[in-house]
């Protein structure tokens, strides 16, 4: 196949415009740096302090990738609500306790407002009023409805006007607002239902007037319902009051019941893994699988509440030592939409597991490929490496065996269409006019690139993918000698794993600069020379030689690479490093539990505990929960913490980061039935147990201190 550039300038197939984890856009937060969201599975309400969601804004109520409202706005005779203050009270729920601004006739703080809400069977919000002024007062309460239907990729961009193509049908009595659209097979509907009807209907406005005496209250209940649809989790229900102040049944308690329990003399630990089981009890996504429910995590908020490959392996991985119920969950999903054939515009593949699915109408009417998207080459090899790994965890050979056949055709996939070539290497390149122009984790248009800021022409052979393909070959050997019962296949896939070795650590290691792994091996078999971050992936897959180790862990932990809260994504030696670069400078908590992983295993335990201080400081600035990505700058310099401009949060690979941190410290493994434990505690942390570890069918018990740990059987 001819080379062909992928260049933020140059729009040639495989460069990504707007779509997927690959957009580093940088997408203005126009609800304000304190506008909060309230989620459930694939449905969020994302609005500013007061609750209100501007017109024009980027906020509203997104169900299954399509906004059903894009304007939300609460005034009381005509002015703005004054934010006392607002919360989030779970993931799904939020109270919004605001006043009046001054008023003609009504003088600041004469009324005490609350907006409950909450997202569930449908979203659910209640206006609370009361007046605090001697006298009768008269207010007018108007709340102004906006809908777009726009798809979530728009909503990242720029929306089409579908005005005139949308249909009102508001009922004359005031109890209902209702919105309808269509576009060939895709249709869309938002109805406001009112326990109180509005005393009138003015355009798509709800009015009503008030007469309130002192200490006088009043609420009304709203709902838009929504349709049932992939990823859709039990949702709470009941009167938002009860909701609201946890009376109402909830599932998400039933859930996180089996989840493991640490704790810890360090309490900022605690609160933080405590924050990531609530982020990834925030994050799953409900499916059903021939006649199984099952529950994975979705990827991030806002712009990633769906099924994703890499993400959803990455964070099923880091959450294994809390339970199996997510891993088994992603495994099952993504067999089930495993690639069986070719399609150039989707990039699917037989046997390739997928990267994205969308159900908006921009891939329902053909517009976009994501129903499902397959253009990513490192999701089949993390399929194989999370299935081992649960697999050691569980013992489960019954759902192994299960996935025999999905296994068989990821190991084909990575044979015959991920080495495109020949060469005994996973390249990529898109073969679609809508696809990624990079397909590894670094996935926006720049994220690989030469030490002196060239683009590499595609396909491209990054080194991270190289590694997986070795993993997964040595982990899906140990399978057939086991569950999966075939030592001839196992031998063949070790002595091909051992030939990769070789030729990986012939070809991509470059002596100057201090001994480094180059990034890629570009289309031209040229080394993409810049220093990265995915060496730490190298380690985690075991593909470094012992000898080489200490030279690369010098580069990932030297003062270009570690920034002081964690690695880099690019060294600052590079000619594009950039502290706010999507790629270019940033540092990932996803990214940099994987190499605390491979730090770990390859003993460098004092290099592995510093990146997780580290990790645990800067999550302790954002309440306890890790951003997508935390900007480059030096922590000595800027003293705190600085987002990435448009991170997701919660986000489920940072969510599952500090997990994926906490196993290295206290060196946790299964093995052959037991648990084993290699403590390398900071002295920071003090004294951290475990309870409700979840291996081989049974619950552990853990405790470690330093370097003195023991484990324990927990009764049933």
């Amino acid at each position: 196949m001819a080379a062909v550039r992928a260049t933020p300038a140059d729009p040639t197939p495989g460069l990504l415009e707007g779509a997927g984890t690959g957009d580093q856009r940088a997408i203005p937060p126009e609800l304000g740096p304190d506008s909060l969201a309230v989620l459930s599975g694939p449905t969020f309400m994302y609005s500013n302090p007061s609750g209100d969601v501007p017109p024009g804004s980027i906020g509203g109520l997104v169900h299954l990738d399509t906004r059903l409202v894009s304007g939300w706005t609460l005034t009381i005779n005509g002015g703005e609500l004054l934010v006392l203050r607002a919360a989030t009270i779970d993931h799904y729920s939020a109270q919004y306790v605001l006043t009046n601004s001054e008023l003609p006739g009504l003088p600041p703080n004469s009324l005490g407002v609350r907006r409950l809400r909450y997202v569930g069977d449908g979203f659910h919000e209640r206006l609370e009023l009361v007046s605090f002024r001697p006298e009768p007062v008269r207010v007018e309460l108007r709340l102004a409805v906006d809908v777009d239907f726009a798809d979530l990729f728009e909503v990242k961009s720029v929306v089409r006007d579908r005005s005139a193509e949308i249909t009102r049908n508001h009922a004359a009595d005031g109890s209902e607002l209702c919105f309808s659209y269509q576009h060939g097979d895709f249709s869309a509907q938002t109805r406001v239902c009112c326990s109180i009807p509005a005393d009138r209907v003015e355009g798509d406005e709800l009015v009503w007037e008030l007469d309130l005496s002192r200490g006088e209250g009043w609420k009304v209940d709203l709902h838009v319902p929504l349709p049932y649809g992939m990823g859709v989790v039990e949702p709470v229900r009941g009167d938002i009051g009860d909701v609201v102040h946890r009376r109402a049944n909830d599932p998400l308690r039933r859930w996180t019941e089996d989840r493991a329990v640490l704790r810890s003399d360090n309490q900022a630990l605690e609160r933080t893994v405590r924050q990531s089981r609530d982020d990834l009890s925030a994050l799953r996504l409900d499916l059903e699988v021939k006649g199984q429910r099952i529950m994975l995590p979705g990827a991030g908020l806002p712009w990633f509440l769906t099924v994703f490959g890499r993400d959803t392996l990455i964070s099923a991985y880091q959450t294994l030592v809390a339970g199996p119920a997510l891993a088994k969950g992603t495994l099952l999903a993504l067999a089930r939409l495993q690639g069986d054939t070719c399609d150039d515009f989707t990039d699917e593949e037989p046997g390739k597991i997928l990267h994205e699915v969308r159900s908006g109408e921009l891939t329902r009417t053909g517009a976009k490929p994501y129903g499902p998207y397959y253009g990513t080459a490192d999701a089949t090899q993390l399929w194989l490496i999370l299935l081992s790994e649960y697999w050691r965890w569980t013992g489960d050979d019954e759902t192994v065996q299960r996935l025999r056949d999905n296994a068989l055709a990821a190991l084909g996939w990575i044979d015959e269409y991920g080495d495109r070539d020949g060469d005994g290497y996973v390249e990529y390149a898109t073969r679609s006019p809508e696809g990624l122009g990079n397909q590894c984790w670094r996935d926006s248009p720049d994220g690989v690139c030469f030490a002196d800021g060239r683009i590499p022409v595609l396909p491209l052979a990054t080194c991270d993918l190289q590694g997986y393909t070795y993993d997964s070959k040595l982990r899906m050997a140990e399978l057939f000698d086991g569950p999966l019962d075939n030592p001839a296949l196992a031998q063949r896939l070790r002595d091909e794993a051992g030939t990769l070795y070789e030729r990986f650590n012939r070809d991509f290691w470059i002596e100057e600069r201090g001994g480094y792994y180059a990034v890629a091996l570009d289309g031209d078999k040229n080394q993409v020379d810049s220093k990265t971050s995915n060496m730490g992936h190298l380690l985690w897959s075991g593909i470094v030689p012992p000898e080489r180790a200490d030279a690369v862990v010098r580069q990932l932990m030297s003062p270009d690479m570690f920034s002081g809260w964690g690695i880099r994504t690019l060294s600052r030696e590079e000619n594009l490093y950039n502290a706010l670069g999507y790629h270019l400078g940033t540092v990932w908590p996803h990214d940099n539990s994987i190499a605390v992983l491979g730090l770990a295993r390859y003993g460098y335990r004092a290099e592995a505990n510093r990146i997780s201080l580290a990790m645990f400081d800067a999550a302790e600035q954002f309440g306890h929960r890790l951003p997508e990505a935390l900007s480059g700058y030096e922590r000595d310099r800027l003293l705190f913490a600085v987002p990435y401009p448009t991170a997701c949060s919660p986000q489920a690979w940072a969510a599952g980061a500090p997990l994926a941190l906490v196993r290295a410290m206290l060196g946790v493994n299964p093995q052959q039935g037991r648990l084993l434990l290699d403590p390398d505690i900071p002295a920071e942390l003090g004294r951290v147990t475990a309870d409700r570890v979840r291996a081989f069918g049974r619950e552990w018990g853990v405790e470690a201190v330093g370097t003195s740990g023991h484990v324990w059987l927990q009764p049933s």
